[in-house]
């Protein structure tokens, strides 16, 4: 067994017990994953819009891949906690894949309802927050195996979702105009089984060596949700990461999929797009694993907040295709160490018992408007049309990120003192 941060242990055994396999077999399973995520980035949206000509139904689409995250988090964290980390994970792919499978099965079969579309994208949603949170809940010990520092493990771990991004949709425009939109979704679903496969075979389990008494389920789920409301750190981060996905989350679903379609009319246009944001977010993630560490928190989390709006204030002007690419890439640096910065501060401040459950309850409150924000871009743009709907949301955006230099615990994002590890005892086990 390999001993993790919290155990005790002298140095000279840690450091020859260093194993990097698990955590790399960690980021490739991810890797394979989220770019089969991001085909379906583009497929999905190009299928309706193909299918139906709505932007209001692809916007619908759109509410059924994140109202699932919503629910997910409020009551996935418990069972994390409780079943495993490893395990939550395997079983999130498998679902997942078999419900983007089920897609082009039945379109090409019995037929596809639109009902029974949005079913079958809800479940294939169901799982992933918990899935994800289960895996960043396994980084800490298997990078402290590896001897990797956190802050560079979460920047490698975020990167990844923003590699996907860059190469994912224009191979995914590339291949819609080659096989069709519904069998790339084939390919979303063979990536789901690979990622099981490997987290299965390479990664260890992380058990915990002083677990807290069980108490009820609703109880164990209010336990996380306490914890947020109470630190002062982390809670107005979700409020304001809420507000901030409400305004901007029906972006890639709804606006710039219909941007593209009426602008240039071809899907590699999109992915296109979608990778120029994915190639500046993978450049600005690595900065962070890089520099970080070294870096003011609150000058990179005000700075990526203040020019959240300029991808939007760039579209509502429809300059030159190569200008709308260097835009999304610029705002997309900006943006990049966002994420690994918050994963590290919810690291930093989650106690290992309660871990599974503040990732997911935090992820449930970020993602809480989203949904309705998706809906809404696509009836906003069927009733005032395109360019008038990223003008409102771009001022909103902006006003959000001027609001934000005020909150004064922005201002205050040190890391804090260590957590007690009486309770936060942890073993690797192979199995």
């Amino acid at each position: 067994m390999i001993a993790s941060p919290s155990a005790q242990a002298a140095p000279s055994h840690a450091r020859a017990r260093v194993d990097r396999r698990p955590l790399y077999a960690l980021f490739g399973a991810t890797a394979i994953s989220l770019a089969g995520s991001m085909l379906s980035l583009v497929a999905l949206p190009w299928f309706v819009l193909q299918t139906t000509g709505s932007a209001a139904q692809a916007g619908l689409v759109g509410l059924a891949t994140v109202l699932p995250g919503f629910l997910a988090g409020i009551f996935g964290g418990t069972l994390v906690d409780q079943l495993g980390f490893k395990q939550v994970s395997i079983v999130s792919d498998v679902v997942s894949g078999l419900a983007i499978g089920a897609i082009p099965l039945l379109y090409d079969t019995v037929g596809l309802a639109f009902w029974q579309l949005l079913m079958l994208v809800f479940l294939g949603g169901l799982l992933k927050v918990p899935g994800l949170t289960a895996r960043r809940a396994l980084l800490p010990e298997l990078a402290e195996s590896a001897g990797m520092v956190l802050e560079r493990a979460n920047a490698i771990f975020e990167s990844i979702g923003n590699l996907a991004v860059l190469v994912g949709p224009p191979v995914a425009g590339l291949l819609i105009s080659l096989m069709s939109a519904r069998n790339v979704l084939w390919l979303d679903a063979a990536s789901f089984a690979a990622s099981a496969a490997i987290i299965g075979a390479l990664v260890p389990r992380i058990v915990s060596a002083a677990q807290p008494q069980r108490g009820s389920y609703l109880a164990e789920l209010l336990t996380g949700l306490r914890f947020i409301r109470r630190e002062p750190l982390l809670f107005p981060m979700a409020i304001f990461l809420a507000l901030s996905n409400g305004l901007s989350g029906g972006f890639f679903a709804v606006l710039l999929p219909v941007f593209a379609r009426q602008t240039y009319g071809r899907a590699t246009d999109l992915g296109l797009m979608v990778a120029a944001c994915g190639a500046g977010a993978f450049l600005g993630a690595l900065a962070f694993g890089s520099v970080g560490h070294r870096l003011s928190r609150t000058a990179i989390w005000l700075g990526a907040f203040s020019l959240m709006s300029l991808e939007f204030w760039v579209l509502a002007v429809a300059p030159p295709l190569p200008v709308i690419l260097a835009v999304l890439a610029i705002a997309g640096f900006v943006s990049g160490p966002v994420n690994p910065l918050m994963v590290t501060i919810r690291h930093e401040r989650s106690p290992v018992h309660l871990r599974g459950r503040v990732f997911s309850t935090y992820t449930a409150i970020a993602s809480a408007v989203q949904p309705l924000g998706i809906v809404a871009t696509g009836y906003l743009i069927e009733g005032m049309g395109l360019r008038p709907t990223t003008l409102l949301i771009a001022a909103l955006i902006q006003l959000l990120g001027v609001v934000m230099c005020f909150i004064p615990a922005f201002r205050a994002m040190n890391p804090p003192a260590p957590v007690d590890v009486a309770t936060a005892s942890l073993t690797v086990t192979g199995d």
